[in-house]
């Protein structure tokens, strides 16, 4: 099982309200939300292993080299590009939650200039025996869904736990009009033509979800649609066509600002992703308990690891 850190702690913080403090009045809603929510997952799916990823940096200088308008219109007002426009209450939490993580024994993992995507899309695309379950709210890791040599699958929750949408190949095909066979790469190129305003990335003018995978579909890859864009009597409408051959450059660049690394250069926090049968630091652990008063959160955490 291989989580999205950020993305699930934010989603936490948003779900509960900042009214659930600690002792001192200190906000812990992205805790315990945080701490339910690997609970939750670890009770439902039972994995044997479990990593926490997490972004080193979250506009790598690979993806902003070739597209500077990535995810720019996040970076904290009067900020010198590498800050991310945070909640206030929620900075100090993180803290708390790797703190929470590390007493647990529960692995985590990032890269140098990489995000958590590229952490995610390296360690389910070099595993090789376990089946992956990716748990993530960004419907970018759909490109990871795949049948071989294991099952990659993608829990989306972005509509919450309790709507989640357990994805693969199959189901991104369905979903999004894709061929299945190559299900996660066409999702990846669609979504390079249709853009991502919420990242940053233009897409191509006037090519949404649909006609990008039905370009897919019909063409097979990205490449064979450019292909036959140029052709002197392309069977792709002038339109598509003028509007392709105008964004060729931006479509050069997003085949890597848009595909997840598969080669990220991964540190992790305790070298066994195999989920702990005791805390590695009780004594922290309840010392942590009674600083923050998430005694039932770390209660449901223990019961599901079945301490």
């Amino acid at each position: 099982m291989l989580l999205d850190g950020a993305s699930l702690w934010f989603r936490s913080f948003f779900a509960l309200p900042e009214k659930m403090t600690a002792p001192d009045g200190r906000p812990v809603n992205a805790v315990r939300g945080f701490g339910d929510t690997i609970a939750a997952l670890v009770t439902t799916h039972e994995p044997t292993r479990l990593v926490v990823c997490l972004d080193r940096n979250w506009r790598p200088a690979f993806r902003t080299a070739l597209i500077p308008s990535y995810k720019q219109h996040r970076v904290a007002e009067g900020g010198d590009g590498l800050a991310e426009e945070v909640p206030e209450t929620l900075t100090p939490q993180v803290d708390m939650i790797l703190e929470l993580l590390r007493c647990l024994g529960l692995e985590t993992a990032a890269a140098d200039d990489c995000e958590a995507d590229d952490v995610i899309g390296t360690l389910a695309f070099d595993e090789a025996v376990d089946d992956v379950l990716v748990v993530t709210g960004d419907r970018d890791l759909l490109q990871l869904v795949d049948d071989a040599p294991v099952d990659v699958r993608v829990l989306y929750v972005g509509r919450g736990l309790a709507k989640a949408e357990l994805m693969g190949p199959a189901e991104v095909a369905e979903k999004y009009a894709l061929p299945v066979e190559r299900a996660g790469l066409a999702y990846a190129e669609m979504s390079m033509m249709r853009g991502d305003p919420s990242d940053g990335l233009p897409g191509v003018k006037g090519i949404g979800d649909k006609t990008a995978a039905k370009l897919i579909t019909t063409y097979g890859t990205l490449d064979e649609v450019e292909a036959v864009a140029r052709q002197e009597k392309s069977p792709i409408a002038p339109r598509i066509g003028a509007a392709l051959e105008q964004a060729a450059d931006y479509l050069q660049a997003a085949r890597t600002v848009v595909a997840v690394r598969t080669d990220a250069p991964i540190e992790f926090s305790r070298g066994s992703d195999v989920l702990p049968t005791t805390p590695d630091d009780a004594a922290g652990l309840d010392a942590l308990v009674a600083e923050l008063g998430i005694d039932a959160t770390v209660g449901r955490l223990r019961t599901a690891l079945g301490w």
